[in-house]
């Protein structure tokens, strides 16, 4: 079955949702644990019946939502189709989905040579060499999906230089918000050259981060 793009995702019009990382993400807010709960038993009922199932987080006061078609390597219809169904079961229990605060974070190690030291943190981390039809080797990706990718720049061999610098994915309706904050913050823009795939801002002490979005990708 073929991935959709950011932009075919846009158009399919997901109130509540939002594209990041190769997934469909929600956060559905809920009154109490008990009402998370009966949330999750339902989502994973009609996962159950339609043989897909969503990455489920269950916190005391919401529950958050993941959705890709494992096998694709990334969103795909029955994701969509699934998606609607999870906002109509939440909307039957009174709540609703939304991607607010939601992000996605991931680490990149600029080094001249990623061949070199890949190996070492795949080893250290105990995590597999990522496989699949979008797989590439520089990256190291923990297989649960549970903690942040690690990927490789290619940079110079000058000194100073920063070695690491993060990734946060979030929706593109949240970059400036995010951005305001953090130039109110202390932090300045480094770089807009290429948004809106990612802007480049730094702390007070120089350190740079990466705001990224799904826009201008392929």
């Amino acid at each position: 079955m073929a991935t959709l793009t950011g932009a075919q995702i846009a158009d399919a019009g997901l109130d509540g949702w939002t594209y990041l990382l190769g997934a469909l993400h929600t956060r559905i807010r809920t009154p109490d644990f008990a009402a998370g709960l009966a949330l999750v038993a339902a989502v994973g009922a009609e996962a159950e019946r339609v043989d897909h199932h969503p990455d489920l987080d269950l916190r005391y006061t919401f529950v958050d939502v993941r959705l890709w078609s494992h096998d694709a390597g990334g969103v795909t219809g029955r994701d969509v189709r699934l998606a609607r169904t999870i906002s109509a079961l939440a909307a039957d229990a009174g709540l609703s989905p939304s991607p607010a605060g939601l992000s996605r974070l991931e680490f990149a190690l600029d080094s001249p040579e990623h061949a070199a030291v890949a190996p070492f943190w795949r080893a250290i981390l105990a995590w597999e060499r990522p496989g699949g039809a979008d797989a590439t080797d520089d990256e190291v990706r923990d297989p649960a999906g549970a903690l942040p990718t690690i990927w490789f720049q290619a940079s110079g061999g000058e000194e100073p230089r920063q070695r690491w610098h993060p990734d946060v994915w979030v929706d593109p309706a949240a970059v400036a918000a995010r951005i305001e904050a953090a130039l109110a913050a202390g932090g300045t823009l480094v770089s807009d050259a290429e948004a809106p795939n990612f802007w480049v801002l730094a702390d007070p002490d120089g350190n740079r981060v990466c705001l990224c979005t799904w826009q201008g990708r392929a």
